[in-house]
């Protein structure tokens, strides 16, 4: 491959693994004991692991989008069956315990509160810590992690069947309650009681109001329950699956806090919803739709040399509008790209994968493993907020379980379904 290719080589210094091995010690730093369970101390923290609460992030914790408690614990149970790490594997039960039993999910109704605020130990629906709306498509991911990790516990884990009920009982309300707007599509944001609130968090018009791709997890939870014959979807998923192919796609912000059309992780996204939504609902226009249009729409985000002096060669931008290159997006292209090697055998799908994961390695800081949340190749957030306060560099906060964990997931597919399988 010429220089200027979307490509890294391997550093045999510092792997992917070594990487992973980082991460996963980072983000047990930040956990502390909560009513005899788990949980992060933070969603936002230095390299040190201390909470910035002068953040919207830093008082919170949950399973909420960045607070990510279901996801992060998922991933940390499955490096711990992969490592054979016994410790590792108990902070991950013990997070899991904490979101199933202290009050998140509302057992009659299937409701499930995204986030408790820290200092004032009460729940709450939004980042900005008030119950004036929630992301549906955001409540709906919590749904498929739980059902994902119920599928690798133990059958005979008690867990399991209260996972999997927590997960219809989410999609049924979500079901009932939130419902397509005229456009078709959902609204990004609801009001408690699931009707349409159209603003930004801060209480001005929202321009992604019928545009943002983060009700795509609507449908992936609807997906995953129809495929384990839980419920019974498909209806509903073919409609709307072609209503999305018809627009040519939805690929607004699914991060709750920025507003452009086009937003790289909704592009991986789409593409590992509409290849499985393919195969559920027998209809190879959704798969054609997957690589034609969702993965190959990556392709805009990609750097293919460093910038401004930092290291963003093999890397993806965020969108125009704030093109950081954030690092769970990062992680779930690499997810996308893999998947997409492991059903045609391209191998150009799995070196940009690995090149994407490659280009992380290259962001940890500090001697606890700390993962930065973001390359600020092009200030945005000031060199205040800077790793060594240089004008263009790394952003010197995380969130332990979603920026500086989510790299678990694509390594650790990486080397079970694909590297022991090249051995």
């Amino acid at each position: 491959m010429t220089r200027s290719a979307f490509y890294l080589p391997e550093n045999p210094a510092y792997t992917i693994l070594d990487s992973v091995h980082d991460s996963v010690r980072f983000a047990r730093r930040c956990l502390i004991d909560y009513r005899g369970h788990r949980c992060a101390a933070s969603s936002f923290v230095d390299p040190d692991g201390s909470p910035m609460m002068w953040h919207d992030f830093g008082p919170l914790e949950g399973p909420g989008w960045a607070a990510n408690a279901v996801g992060g614990a998922f991933e940390l149970y499955w490096y711990a069956r992969v490592m054979g790490r016994p410790d590792v594997r108990d902070d991950a039960l013990g997070i899991l315990d904490h979101v199933l039993e202290d009050g998140f999910i509302d057992w009659s109704t299937g409701f499930i509160r995204p986030y408790r605020h820290i200092p004032d130990d009460r729940l709450c629906l939004n980042y900005k810590s008030n119950d004036d709306w929630f992301c549906p498509g955001s409540l709906a991911r919590i749904g498929s992690q739980l059902l994902r990790f119920a599928d690798v516990l133990p059958a005979d884990d008690p867990r399991v069947p209260r996972m999997r009920r927590a997960a219809v009982a989410l999609a049924t309300w979500l079901d009932a309650h939130v419902q397509p707007l005229t456009s078709g599509w959902f609204p990004r944001r609801c009001s408690p009681d699931g009707a349409p609130y159209p603003f930004t968090p801060e209480g001005g018009h929202d321009p992604l109001f019928e545009n943002s791709a983060d009700p795509l997890f609507i449908l992936e939870l609807w997906e995953q329950l129809t495929v384990r014959r839980l419920a019974n979807y498909r209806r509903r998923l073919r409609v709307l699956a072609r209503r999305v192919v018809k627009r040519g796609g939805i690929f607004g912000s699914i991060n709750h806090d920025t507003y452009d059309e086009h937003e790289s992780v909704a592009y991986a996204v789409t593409f590992r919803l509409f290849r499985r939504l393919g195969a559920l609902l027998c209809d190879d226009a959704l798969i054609d739709f997957a690589y034609r249009v969702a993965l190959n729409g990556l392709i805009r985000f990609e750097m293919k040399e460093d910038r401004n002096g930092v290291a963003t060669r093999g890397l993806l931008w965020m969108e125009r509008s704030w093109d950081t290159a954030y690092l769970w997006e990062n992680a779930h292209a690499a997810q996308a790209y893999f998947e997409a090697y492991a059903d045609t055998g391209r191998r150009l799908y799995l070196a940009k994968g690995l090149t994407i994961l490659r280009a992380i390695a290259k962001h940890h800081h500090g001697p606890h493993g700390f993962l930065t949340e973001g390359v600020d190749w092009n200030n945005h957030v000031s060199a205040q907020h800077h790793v060594d306060y240089a004008e263009f560099g790394d952003i010197r906060y995380t969130e332990p379980l979603l920026n500086n964990l989510h790299i678990a997931e694509p390594t650790l597919f990486w080397l079970e379904q694909i590297a022991l399988k090249m051995a």
